[in-house]
């Protein structure tokens, strides 16, 4: 969502120039890149561009291409084939070592994913864009973006073949169940269709219940991610200037709580073991995913025995959200370091992972498109 929101940004800003604009997007992927599919870059006729498609092997040529493209105001599918040992082929000795079809659209009146992307960007829900890659009967929809609401159940952008729209309708629940993007090839009783069908989740959110000068360094690392902040503390205690990028601060007084979705993780991190208490009790509650307890094991077991006394128990399934003590082993000691572990554990849960080291992983980094 980061890179969507930087692309929307200099877009907004450049577009009363009138200097003209493409986008190119990463839509497939072989073995190895750097970037996935979805990555996107802008790029202004200038050579002014945003965001990007891999490490830096591809941008150069991506830039060229999309320059191109909007001189001629026709998209087009560029493959960068960056397995072969050919000291020619870009990419190649630059860690990309695969096959990447990236989309190169240039922006138009009848064709732009702008307002798409900042629909994705207004509302706090999954929201999915589908990409004709391929339609060699009409050549002239390349390009062409879809959005589905998630929410509603329904493609807007314009009328589809009802019977491309039917196949759409089932691979877009799967992409959602399953929250991977991908190509699906169709083939129809009248032409052959591909499509791109990205699934773009809200960012990741941030509880924070504590109001100590450890909270800070949360704050700071979740703004370099770009994730939603949310913190509930005593608030004349905390410093005005260091909470500008927390989007919603809550009295610990008030009756009002964050809005708290499976996109949520929560850090207690109060310092009182009555009110890490009670907070925990209001986080088991929500539907967050990660739920954080500073300090060592012995504190959460008589957080735990507070509850059995009270004849609460916590089930296995509260426990297993529950992550105490919090974040990766790393050797962490100050408050920035222990942020870091924090932030590591947080992705891993959320992306099903262990947090182990790649060198000791032994298949691909990345999970290999089907």
């Amino acid at each position: 969502m980061k890179e969507i929101k930087s692309i929307l940004s200099l877009y907004n800003k450049l577009k009363s120039s009138n200097e003209k604009a493409a986008i190119a997007q990463v839509v497939r992927v072989e073995e190895s890149s750097y970037r996935r599919e979805g990555a996107r870059m802008l790029v202004f006729e200038s050579g002014v561009f945003e965001g990007g498609i891999s490490g830096g092997c591809l941008e150069g040529d991506a830039l060229k291409r999309s320059q191109m493209a909007i001189l001629k105001e026709k998209p087009s599918i560029v493959t960068y084939d960056t397995s072969k040992d050919d000291e020619n082929q870009i990419g190649v000795g630059l860690g990309c070592n695969g096959i990447i079809d990236v989309l190169i659209s240039p922006i138009t009146d009848t064709l732009s994913t702008i307002p798409w992307l900042e629909k994705c960007v207004a509302s706090r829900q999954s929201h999915v864009l589908i990409t004709l890659t391929a339609c060699p009967v009409d050549p002239e929809l390349l390009g062409t973006t879809y959005y589905f609401d998630t929410k509603a159940n329904t493609i807007e952008g314009g009328s589809l073949d009802p019977e491309l729209k039917e196949h759409l309708l089932k691979d877009i629940t799967a992409v959602v169940n399953n929250k991977k993007s991908g190509i699906y090839n169709y083939q129809l009783s009248e032409k052959s269709v591909s499509v791109f069908i990205e699934l773009i989740p809200p960012q990741f959110h941030l509880v924070l219940y504590g109001d100590n000068y450890d909270v800070y360094p949360m704050i700071e690392l979740a703004k370099v991610l770009d994730w939603e902040v949310s913190l509930v503390g005593n608030i004349q205690k905390l410093k005005k200037e260091k909470l500008t990028s927390v989007k919603h601060i809550y009295s610990k007084e008030d009756k009002a709580q964050p809005f708290i979705d499976e996109r949520t993780a929560i850090i207690l991190m109060a310092h009182d073991f009555k009110t890490d208490t009670g907070n925990l009790k209001l986080a088991l509650e929500s539907e967050a995913a990660y739920i954080a307890s500073l300090g060592p094991k012995k504190r959460f077991i008589k957080i735990e025995n507070e509850f059995k006394e009270k004849g609460q128990p916590l089930s296995e399934a509260f426990l297993d959200r529950i992550y105490a003590p919090c974040g990766l082993e790393l050797g962490a000691n100050t408050p920035e370091e222990i942020a870091i572990s924090i932030f590591a554990e947080i992705l891993a849960v959320f992306t099903g992972k262990k947090g182990g080291m790649l060198r000791d992983k032994s298949g691909p980094i990345h999970e290999r498109s089907t």
